[in-house]
């Protein structure tokens, strides 16, 4: 047991594990044929799994990677509550509780939310017949993430009020971008909420998703207004937190999270609301979110480059729960990609779904997902989880 030495960071191992499920998921949503259904299913993907093509090997692959991490985020989350339980007991807890720290504990809800998306996907993909039912389970994922919104919102209020009315907040440890784990957090619910609110066939179940949605994007983009600037103040002022220098990134996962749940409102507002879909905008949407997380992520690498944090960190034999961090970005960076290909540019016409160019523009965010996993089994060895 670690007590005193754990923090909530270490939720983000969880995270990082559950994020990558899901992103093997992206294949399947995105490459086997699922006409009818808004994702692709047990009853779309067996079928191709079963054929014996390219695609049944892509599938395979796909399905096992997707329960081996999904294996992980459980095992991960089981170790966090398990240790959480005994660092609520210690004397470093009430310290956390009084100190910019407390903003960590934001890293629960979110992971909680992430582990009702890898049960969405465990279910999709291996129950025969669920869509058939999916609208009588939607009701219980609003619940789901609406208990995440719950206890996100609780955390946050009780960390920000106690703020407000002491003005204890120290700036000179603010030289990072890790106060926004609130906002990723607000974020992951926000994207939860937007899925039945873009799927359901009901109208009371697609407008409880889509206003639950815009409610938690709301508070995560007035509080990316406010802190990103906070953060960036302090560290043109003291110079990035070395430890914390990973916190660069998370604007690439926020930024991911926030462009799917505007995409699935979007497909939301034309199934009940009338609203005719510009396939335009989903193009500059798409366009905008990849641009600003490439250059966030340059920005990220060259600065954790510049003061050795890899080397530190990474390759070296110093442990921090914050390493974890550097998961969720790539994993988001791969996800959002995906979305940038099919929805960007194939939705519109400028490639063509199985074509050359089509998998050439793929490999980039490949990579990307094949050194996020090397980062993982590296940290997870490192950390002995």
């Amino acid at each position: 047991m670690l007590k005193e030495k754990y923090t909530p960071m270490y939720f983000l191992a969880a995270l990082g594990a559950g994020g990558l499920s899901v992103s093997f998921f992206m294949y399947l949503m995105f490459l086997v044929p699922h006409k009818g259904a808004p994702m692709a299913t047990f009853d779309y993907v067996y079928p191709t799994l079963m054929e014996g093509s390219w695609l049944s090997a892509v599938t395979a692959l796909s399905l096992i990677f997707i329960i081996v991490f999904a294996f992980y985020h459980f095992k991960l989350l089981l170790w966090n509550i398990k240790e959480y339980k005994a660092f609520k007991q210690t004397d470093a807890f009430d310290t956390l509780r009084n100190s910019n720290a407390e903003v960590t504990l934001m890293a629960m809800p979110l992971t909680f939310a992430m582990t009702i998306n890898v049960c969405f996907v465990l279910g999709a993909v291996f129950v025969p017949g669920l869509w058939s039912i999916v609208e009588y389970l939607f009701p219980g994922a609003l619940l789901g993430f609406a208990i995440a919104g719950y206890f996100a919102l609780k955390i946050f209020l009780e960390y920000f009020s106690r703020l407000l009315v002491s003005g204890e907040f120290d700036f000179t440890k603010n030289n990072n971008l890790s106060q926004m784990i609130s906002i990723f957090a607000f974020a992951m619910v926000g994207v939860g909420f937007a899925a039945p609110g873009a799927m359901s066939h009901n109208i009371v179940i697609n407008a409880i998703g889509i206003f639950c949605a815009l409610f938690f994007v709301s508070i995560s983009v007035m509080l990316l207004a406010i802190k990103l600037i906070l953060g960036f103040k302090n560290m043109f002022e003291h110079g990035v937190g070395k430890e914390a220098s990973p916190s660069i990134w998370i604007l690439i996962p926020i930024l991911t999270l926030l462009g799917i749940t505007f995409i699935r409102i979007n497909f939301g507002l034309v199934h009940h609301f009338d609203q005719p879909m510009a396939k335009s905008s989903i193009f500059t949407l798409t366009s905008t979110i990849l641009a600003l997380q490439i250059i966030f992520g340059l920005l990220g690498y060259k600065v954790m480059k510049s003061i050795g944090y890899f080397d530190e960190f990474i390759h070296a034999e110093k442990k921090s729960p914050v390493s974890f961090a550097l998961i969720c970005p790539g994993v988001a960076f791969m996800v959002f990609g995906m979305f940038f290909i099919n929805f960007g540019l194939m939705y519109n016409g400028v490639v063509e779904k199985y074509s050359i160019a089509y998998f050439v523009l793929m490999l980039p965010f490949m990579f990307i997902q094949y050194k996020t996993i090397e980062y993982f089994y590296r940290l997870k060895k490192k950390f002995a989880l």
